[in-house]
């Protein structure tokens, strides 16, 4: 594996972590490793740096929903055209253009199920190149981004001996 690879590897599981502990994790050189980074972001290979959150575990309420759109490419621009128009939206977190039996998957969040629902038929459905659409709720995060968001199952039972 390259230490390009490496690295991306490394900063993808935690972006926290800085030049000097890359470096050592790494076995190269303090500076070689920042301007990597540096390079990396110019490039556009690292487009930016997320904080994962489990809101479950706040107070504060947000909807996630997985919408399935099927829609007609348009000539000449295909997917992207449409999919621009999608992820302008403020709503919307991501937007991927997949194989299957529709063509976008649309990742949005509200605050209500009722926001969420009233975005799909008000603005989604309402797209000149939207055929149909299939919201799925996410009731519940095991995993994400790699990471394990669940406490795991650790038996509490007493040991019992003869």
């Amino acid at each position: 594996m390259s230490t390009r690879e490496e690295l991306l590897n490394l900063i993808e599981k935690n972006s926290r972590i800085g030049v000097h502990d890359l470096s050592v994790m790494l076995g190269a050189d303090e500076l070689l490793v920042a301007n990597e980074l540096k390079a990396l972001e110019e490039q556009g290979v690292i487009c930016g740096y997320h904080t994962m959150i489990d809101w479950s575990k706040t107070s504060i309420e947000k909807v996630n929903a997985l919408i399935e759109v099927k829609v007609t490419p348009q000539r000449g621009l295909g997917f992207d055209s449409i999919a621009e128009r999608i992820y302008k939206y403020p709503e919307v977190t991501s937007v991927y253009l997949m194989s299957g039996g529709f063509d976008l998957m649309v990742i949005l969040e509200g605050k209500t199920l009722q926001e969420v629902a009233g975005f799909v038929s008000n603005k989604l459905s309402t797209l000149d190149t939207v055929l149909s659409t299939a919201t799925h709720f996410i009731l519940k995060k095991y995993k994400d981004h790699g990471t394990i968001l669940t406490k795991q199952y650790e038996d509490t039972r007493e040991i019992v001996s003869p």
